[in-house]
């Protein structure tokens, strides 16, 4: 008998093995980290590229920031390097979008220098600023998989325009970027993800997307992704059961696929800013730590309708140990580079 149940014990293993399509990091200052001498060891001590011990450890997508200015740290043809090491090693490509020469979050969204002040002209200049990068994409050979048309625009993006004090201009600019994606020579390849912060609070995501889609200009059909970004160390509501009540709302109103974009554990916080997430307080500040985390997103993302990845944020940054936050590293590697254990956290996601 217990030979009959062996094929349905494995097919449960291959089910949950797979159970997120993007198992991600956000790998884009791993260029600038090279340059100022850093190195990568796998957990067995050996110097190898990120990518090849992202890849085996069971990453099959990598994040990459883009800033417009071409003087700009991470400019296109800094994208389009890293763009071409992920494909060799076998990983695929999520493009994050800023729209801004520095970076771009709820407290920032500073328009790109000599881009137009009236909403006219700002929308075509995005539109034409997101067909060339996805052409620029294409004609290398390395298309996104995804394709984030803002960072965490909660607020709004391209201010002032584009600030939250006018939902149509969102709108529109949003239309603009998605379109200029759409009939670049990518075509339908990217998924074009929406993506905001605070992914535990539903009230948040609800009145952005009721606000942004009434307007009537973006379209549902301009987006495909749902992208949160979801951090335990910046507000106690931010549980678990929050963010699984808010996934499972977005998922049922709109019907798009869900991605965790961001998120983060520390190795150390001794004096953290704000108290963790309540149904998070077991959880160690150590790798093992940071495993038994990324496990418990990726469950909640997985059990979503449409829930399909996770990405940690810039888990080999290792002159940003804090990663901005009141916790003193959140690093997958150590000082010297090396991978810890919970790295392998992707293999099992």
């Amino acid at each position: 008998m217990l030979l009959s149940f062996t094929p349905i014990l494995l097919l449960l293993a291959t089910i949950s093995h797979a159970a997120l399509t993007y198992k991600g990091v956000d790998w884009s200052s791993v260029a600038i980290e090279e340059a100022a001498g850093r190195t990568y060891k796998n957990s067995a001590g050996t110097t190898q590229p990120l990518e090849t011990i992202l890849k085996a450890s069971g990453v099959n997508t990598v994040r990459q920031r883009l800033w417009v200015s071409s003087s700009s740290q991470y400019n296109l043809a800094y994208n389009l390097k890293l763009a071409t090491r992920a494909k060799a090693a076998g990983l695929k490509i999520y493009l994050d979008m800023h729209f801004s020469d520095t970076w771009a979050d709820p407290g920032a969204q500073t328009t790109p220098s000599g881009w137009p002040t009236d909403i006219d002209n700002l929308s075509w200049e995005l539109y034409n600023y997101t067909l060339a990068v996805s052409n620029s994409f294409a004609a290398q050979g390395t298309p996104p998989a995804i394709i984030s048309i803002g960072n965490e625009i909660r607020n709004g993006l391209l201010w002032p325009l584009g600030g939250t004090s006018s939902f149509s201009n969102i709108a529109r600019l949003l239309h603009s970027a998605s379109f200029g994606i759409r009939y670049s020579n990518l075509g339908s390849t990217p998924q074009i993800m929406i993506h905001l912060d605070n992914g535990w609070n539903w009230s948040t995501q609800e009145g952005w997307y009721e606000s942004t889609l009434a307007e009537g200009t973006f379209l549902s059909t301009d987006y495909d992704v749902m992208g949160v970004s979801y951090y335990p160390f910046y507000n106690s509501a931010a549980t678990l059961a929050s963010l699984k009540t808010s996934l499972t709302n977005m998922a049922s109103t709109w019907g798009k696929k869900i991605i965790v974009a961001e998120t983060d554990w520390p190795t150390s916080c001794p004096s953290p800013g704000h108290a963790f997430p309540s149904d998070a307080s077991s959880i160690p500040f150590n790798a093992a730590g940071q495993t038994t985390w990324v496990e418990d997103v990726a469950a909640i993302v997985a059990g979503v309708s449409g829930g399909e990845g996770l990405f940690y944020w810039e888990p080999a940054w290792i002159d940003n140990a804090s990663l901005g936050s009141s916790c003193a590293n959140n690093l997958m590697v150590s000082s010297a580079g090396e991978a810890l254990s919970s790295l392998a956290v992707f293999g099992s996601i």
